[in-house]
């Protein structure tokens, strides 16, 4: 059974929580060290589906847990690991979840973050339970000098995995670019799920004008700033890398309670229903779009019905208007198509009455500008 989503807990939520996950495993994030890894492998931590328990699953090394989970330390120190982001960018907020965790959590945390100008060489590779790191990967990870990493978090208690304190979450002021996360729990203990939500952040200053860009691609910095629901599916899921892999990876909204008992269509075959569901993004670079691509990929019976919605620039004007998008289908609009001739820093898609998107692609060549104005941008929640 889902469970039910109370007001009171939604208002409670850190508004941080809209902005883009850099470091999910579907983006690219990865694991390069951790230091024990006995009951529950570190990578567990990036997955993007939620932590699952089950009571009858263990391995040789003991209860399976869907996190990271070190052995109980019994030498000096304290566990700890290094995460590469999917996007390097800016970061406003994490999430440490210890869904699951009872009596086994990790008490304590702090996070570290370094931008690094080259990436490591050295990485992590296959099931790594039952293992902690050897003589060469300690030398190797030495060398990042992560211990004098600059601190986002610092050391804080952590609630266990019950399902009404499992998130902890950290609001940070972090106004740089950021490449990787030292993730230390003290002294030892387990963690479901890392979410780090901010914002990616390219070197437009190695982009050309000329060149075409899909500016409101999750890697290259666009941003989710505001939606009317997202009931079955976030609208940020809309920009992320390559095609949807499920209904899950998109953009769902509920059914609209106000739709009509009976549906009609007018003359020209429109269907008529009232209101409709919007989502506004910030590009990562304002620019002058000229194609777009809305994929409804694994939307099948969810179809957006009605000519009504569109794509609007800026609060200036529709530039893709009444569209019918088909289940399951990926739609090209081309240059001719638009009725756009200014650039743009922010779009709004409407879709009417409801239904699903799996991607929204605006490809554009970018508007001169500066880097400096670009980069110290900081998203502001709208909602």
């Amino acid at each position: 059974m889902a469970e039910r989503r109370m007001p009171g807990r939604a208002a409670a939520d850190p508004d941080f929580l809209q902005f883009n996950d850099l470091t999910c495993e579907t983006v690219g994030g990865k694991v390069i060290f951790a230091t024990d890894e006995w009951f529950a492998p570190a990578q567990n931590l990036l997955k993007r589906e939620p932590p699952q328990f089950v009571a009858s699953a263990f391995t040789e090394f003991g209860k399976w847990m869907d996190g990271w989970e070190t052995r109980r330390k019994r030498i000096s120190g304290h566990d700890w690991c290094i995460i590469q982001l999917g996007v390097p960018g800016l970061i406003h907020g994490f999430d440490v979840d210890t869904s699951f965790f009872t009596g086994n959590h990790s008490p304590h945390v702090s996070i570290q973050a370094g931008c690094l100008d080259q990436l490591p060489a050295f990485t992590l590779e296959g099931d790594r339970t039952g293992m902690a790191a050897s003589d060469s990967q300690m030398a190797a990870v030495a060398k990042l000098g992560s211990e004098a990493w600059p601190e986002l978090v610092s050391v804080s208690e952590l609630q266990p995995g019950y399902s009404d304190c499992c998130h902890n979450y950290f609001r940070v002021n972090c106004n740089w670019r950021v490449t990787h996360l030292r993730l230390n729990m003290y002294p030892d203990g387990g963690i479901a799920r890392l979410r780090a939500y901010g914002v990616g952040q390219r070197d437009w200053l190695s982009v050309s004008t000329n060149q075409l860009v899909d500016l409101v691609a999750l890697t290259n910095g666009g941003v989710c700033l505001g939606y009317s629901d997202a009931h079955f599916g976030h609208p940020r899921n809309m920009i992320g890398l390559g095609r949807a892999a499920n209904m899950g990876d998109g953009w769902e909204t509920a059914r609209r309670l106000d739709r009509p008992k009976e549906l009609k269509v007018d003359q020209r075959g429109i269907l008529q229903v009232p209101g409709w569901e919007w989502v506004v993004f910030r590009l990562g670079h304002p620019g002058l779009i000229s194609s777009i691509e809305i994929d409804t990929n694994h939307f099948k019976g969810k179809d957006t019905a009605s000519g009504r919605g569109g794509i609007l620039g800026n609060g200036r004007s529709f530039f893709l208007l009444r569209r019918y998008l088909r289940s399951h289908h990926r739609h090209h609009y081309s240059e001719t198509e638009l009725t756009l001739s200014h650039p743009v820093s922010h779009v709004r898609l409407i879709i009417a009455p409801d239904g699903g998107v799996s991607r929204l692609r605006l490809w554009g060549r970018l508007t001169p500008t500066t880097a400096a104005s670009i980069n110290q941008r900081r998203p502001t929640s709208k909602l």
